[in-house]
């Protein structure tokens, strides 16, 4: 098949989960033997990008602020596509499901993976969180085919709008390969790493205060940005001591030379389905605590720590877990084992063909 994936900002990853998605999804695709096309916006490209190169890549305009960014570039690539010869278009993001009609009227079926409750992040406040919610609401119909990455957003779907989806989730492997901290000044197994986009509803701010209350020398580690409240930052930037150490974002194989080598992996995202950070630590073998929601013990089940949304939950558990390195070892090959089995990007990959498969059929 021709498969097109549009409304990431593209590959290789250079900002979040959906662009990661795109990136293993694509180059499964193309093990595959399918034609694959994915659309990437102009800021996230480089001349010297690395990618692979049997994936094809159409740089579309954008416009680099924040409440336009999205509906732009899709706009500009649902409508590429809908002259193109693609046989089916994967589209990302609830907020393009508006666009998900361009392409059906020249014949070609779309699906639409919506990811989480996007709308209550705090950045869309007032207008942009009505916006949001009209685009909910539109994503499901507007499509052939709704996809949810969790049984939690399913369920939301189903109750809210009467709306039955697929539920499909990520994908998350160690890549092989002899990953080291070079250059990083860390200590294999010895620090806590935390790794998110730096924006409330992530709770770095909670990670950071109950980091305070915790009795060790380790380093926290904090990776990730917000490139549209660079004032956040330097907000979180005073809540942490001298052991706190904010690398800013990494990807490729700086990425997982952090996830393979850290001791304890902290996780505080409570919007969202499936996020990948969290199913990436596993696979890299790390004993996890993730913020107690839904969708995150949906995900870790018993394979991790769940904590409550509070400081002294959150510093009790993690001193426990940084005192016991037996009931890290042990948390480290659970968490493995559920992801091997659950979270595989080959499975992810032929659940979507199938899909694609019955889509172009009719």
């Amino acid at each position: 098949m021709k498969i097109t994936i549009v409304g990431t900002r593209g590959i290789p990853n250079r900002y979040g989960g959906f662009e990661r998605f795109a990136e293993q999804i694509a180059s499964r695709f193309a093990d595959h033997g399918h034609q694959v096309t994915v659309y990437c916006r102009r800021a996230f490209t480089r001349p010297d990008d690395v990618y692979d190169r049997r994936v094809r890549r159409i740089i579309v305009p954008s416009l680099h602020e924040k409440h336009l960014d999205t509906w732009v570039s899709t706009f500009f690539a649902a409508v590429h596509v809908a002259f193109s010869d693609n046989d089916i278009v994967l589209l990302c993001n609830v907020a393009n499901s508006p666009f998900a009609y361009i392409p059906r009227l020249f014949g070609k079926p779309v699906v639409l993976n919506v990811d989480g409750l996007d709308r209550k992040r705090e950045k869309w406040a007032g207008l942009g969180a009505q916006v949001l919610h009209l685009c909910e609401w539109m994503s499901s119909f507007s499509s052939n085919q709704l996809v949810t990455d969790a049984r939690a957003i399913h369920d939301y779907y189903l109750a809210k709008y009467g709306s039955e989806s697929l539920v499909i989730g990520y994908g998350s492997e160690m890549p092989a390969g002899d990953y080291n901290l070079n250059g990083l000044n860390l200590e294999s197994g010895r620090y806590v790493l935390y790794v998110s986009r730096l924006e409330p509803e992530n709770n770095p701010d909670l990670v950071l205060r109950s980091w305070r209350k915790v009795r060790s020398d380790w380093p926290l580690v904090i990776v990730g940005d917000n490139p549209y409240d660079a004032g956040y930052i330097e907000r979180l930037k005073s809540l942490g001591d001298e052991r706190v150490r904010f690398t800013g974002a990494i990807y490729g194989d700086g990425y997982w030379a952090l996830q393979k080598h850290a001791g304890v992996f902290v996780f505080a995202c409570e919007i969202g389905g499936v996020h990948p950070a969290l199913i990436e630590a596993m696979a890299a073998s790390n004993p996890v605590l993730y913020l107690d929601t839904p969708e995150n013990a949906e995900t870790a089940g018993d394979a991790a720590i769940r904590y409550d949304k509070s400081e002294a939950d959150l510093a009790a558990k993690l001193q426990s877990m940084l005192d016991d390195p037996a009931a890290r070892e042990q948390l480290a090959a659970s968490a493995k084992q559920r992801a091997d089995a659950l979270y595989r990007w080959e499975a992810i990959a032929q659940k979507y063909e199938k899909v694609f498969a019955e889509l172009v059929k009719k």
